[in-house]
């Protein structure tokens, strides 16, 4: 029969940091997983290069979490991205920062960030167990251990629960943390996906599919047509939609789908309306005797002129000087304002984060245990906190770890 004083629950970010910091602080710990190795979501994140953290301060953090982002604020303050570089470099991980503040290991391989964290845990003695926890096992309240589906029982003083949310179930995250706290009678708030591609109404995105835009503006508005977001930046069509940084990001703010939202992209965001109007009248002085539907090659991509020329309502055999200063007005706002309607987002298996998880009035946010259970913690994307993508998310996960794993440790030695 084995006993520690911590056990968590989960591998990933937020569980090798949480089992780490426990250990380090003292307390016999183990960290039950799984899957083979830890880690696994982690080697996929930024595209295998790992985007780990963010240059921003404390209160951007919190402003680029639209989910419960000031639940965060003595996480943040506990281990602030500034700790994690210094754990990663003490670890022999130097990082660099890139455009919008994104941070990632110099080497661009998240494999490098894996191994620190292995490390970390490793160098103070975390033992590692393979198990598929099914339930905590609790007396009066109070945590006392955990079983694994075979029926084993592994008995602790304090359990972290950090499986992750629901999202890329291929690495493990499947959701069970949720089944796992609602039998120990936590409520969870309906895990949704979140930096998530976009489902768009319009037949026409079809049409552009494999485009992506490298400089474009969006506005997302509800249905009563309030702003939510904007952004600027890289985005890409898709067959059913669009994708791409700047979308993903932008998913984050849309959470009720009951009404569609709308998105419109600026296709030229670096003229206004009069300089992109005189612009567009320069190439038709040029192209006179060109029909409209050939005389926009050198404004747009080629894939977005039929589109374009489609919903300009100009006849497209029209001779360009030909066009009407109102008929040309309209192609300036068409072309400021590409409209889209927004109906639904792809399937949470294709989602980067889940949005959702145990609702945050049952955790203390000073110390990330449980208000209902005693001696049980939670840390990382299980909690429902989520945030826009450039490495908040990962720092979350890291933060309440490294904040579950300190308290739960010095609630072990307290009397």
């Amino acid at each position: 029969m084995e006993n520690f004083d911590v056990l968590v629950i989960g591998g990933g970010a937020a569980g090798l940091l949480a089992a780490g910091t426990a250990a380090a602080n003292g307390a016999v710990t183990a960290i039950i997983e799984k899957n083979e190795k830890l880690g696994k979501k982690l080697y996929i994140t930024g595209k295998g290069r790992c985007n780990v953290t963010n240059s921003a301060d404390i209160s951007e953090f919190i402003a680029n979490t639209p989910t419960n982002g000031r639940f965060l604020y003595s996480a943040f303050s506990a281990f602030a991205n500034t700790d994690l570089i210094s754990l990663l470099d003490r670890y022999g991980v130097k990082t660099k920062t890139e455009r919008g503040g994104r941070v990632f290991p110099e080497s661009d391989k998240s494999s490098d960030i894996i191994s620190a964290l292995s490390k970390y845990a490793l160098e103070a003695n975390v033992k590692k167990i393979r198990a598929n926890v099914s339930e905590l096992l609790i007396e009066d309240n109070k945590i006392i251990g955990a079983k694994t589906d075979k029926g084993e029982k592994i008995y602790a003083k304090k359990i972290i629960l950090a499986t992750g949310g629901a999202s890329y179930p291929q690495t493990g995250s499947t959701g069970d943390g949720y089944k796992i706290a609602e039998k120990a009678g936590h409520s969870v708030i309906a895990p949704k996906p979140s930096l998530v591609p976009l489902v768009c109404r319009e037949k026409y995105v079809s049409e552009l599919m494999g485009l992506s835009l490298r400089n474009a503006a969006i506005s997302v508005k509800n249905s009563n047509g309030k702003e939510l977001y904007s952004d600027f930046g890289e985005m890409l069509f898709t067959h059913y939609g669009v994708s791409g940084p700047i979308i993903l990001s932008a998913s984050a703010h849309m959470k009720d789908f009951s009404k569609p939202y709308s998105l419109t992209v600026d296709l030229k965001p670096a003229l206004n309306h009069e300089v992109l109007d005189k612009r567009i009248l320069r190439d038709f002085l040029e192209l006179k005797n060109k029909d409209f539907a050939n005389s926009l090659d050198a404004l747009l991509p080629k894939k977005l002129i039929p589109v374009i020329v489609r919903l300009s309502g100009i006849e497209p055999h029209k001779k360009v000087h030909d066009i009407t200063k109102e008929e040309r007005t309209a192609l300036v706002n068409l072309l400021k304002a590409f409209p889209l309607t927004v109906a639904g987002t792809r399937p949470i298996a294709e989602a980067i984060i889940t949005s959702g998880g145990i609702n945050i009035k049952e955790i203390n946010p000073k110390t990330m245990e449980s208000k209902l259970i005693c001696g049980l913690y939670f840390a990382g994307e299980i909690i429902d906190v989520d945030a826009v993508t450039g490495g908040f998310n990962l720092q979350i996960a890291f933060s309440t770890g490294y904040l579950a794993g300190e308290s739960a440790a010095q609630a072990c030695f307290d009397f």
